[in-house]
């Protein structure tokens, strides 16, 4: 059953879902509430909060994608916000990196049962990839944001926004990580200020890629935590 505070919620964000995507979500939930018996995915695992903390949260990212976009949601986890964006912007190309095995193992079966098409699985570290780059990259929940910008800065076209999903630290992260987000080639574009509905803070922070990363970039992870750009 779908929780009716989140198709509420959605309306007042002048999102509205087919019965199909309402369909998709509510059997998302019940994979994450399978899987999570099995092995640790989220840390929410009633259903209620399941729609509201985690495919609520996803959908406040929501932008007006093309279908030449591609997205790269970079330490996915269980798929936030990367298959959430992916059931309502199924025009979207979206890429999902984690390097946990069993996280891709259950990635790969919720894309199956849910028949997203336009959707892949990255098993892999993120700084060990470098085939592409993407008109979007995301990371919700990963890291501070200045370790943040170097892992997902240089994935992100010219043009492209790396948007980064944030709590109440949000503006602390963001003034810290002024200095990586210039210096990897980066602006800020926006910084919107949400709450959910147990009024905890969300801030989207938006970063616009007005040029190349220099080379060199990303540096090693264990580099990128001991010194932060």
């Amino acid at each position: 059953m779908v929780n009716e505070e989140f198709v509420t919620l959605l309306k007042q964000i002048d999102m509205e879902l087919t019965p199909e995507q309402l369909a998709q979500f509510d059997l998302y939930a019940d994979l994450l509430v399978e899987w999570n018996q099995k092995f640790n995915l989220t840390a929410i695992t009633d259903r209620d909060g399941i729609f509201i903390r985690h495919f609520y949260d996803c959908l406040l990212l929501k932008r007006d994608f093309k279908e030449e976009d591609t997205l790269c949601d970079i330490g996915t986890g269980a798929g936030f916000p990367g298959i959430v964006l992916e059931i309502v912007y199924p025009q979207l190309h979206v890429y999902l990196m984690e390097p946990t095995g069993k996280k891709c193992i259950f990635l790969q079966e919720a894309i199956n049962q849910l028949k997203l098409k336009n959707i892949e699985v990255l098993n892999c570290r993120r700084e060990e990839y470098r085939d592409r780059k993407f008109t979007y990259t995301t990371a919700r929940a990963v890291s501070r944001l200045n370790i943040l910008s170097e892992l997902c800065l240089p994935l992100t076209e010219v043009n492209g926004h790396f948007i980064a999903m944030k709590g109440s630290q949000g503006p602390e992260e963001l003034k810290e990580a002024e200095n990586a987000i210039r210096k990897l080639g980066g602006k800020l574009y926006d910084n919107a200020h949400l709450m959910l509905p147990d009024e905890s803070e969300r801030y989207i922070i938006d970063i616009e890629k007005i040029k190349e990363t220099p080379a060199g970039y990303p540096r090693r992870y264990a580099l990128i935590k001991k010194k932060p750009l």
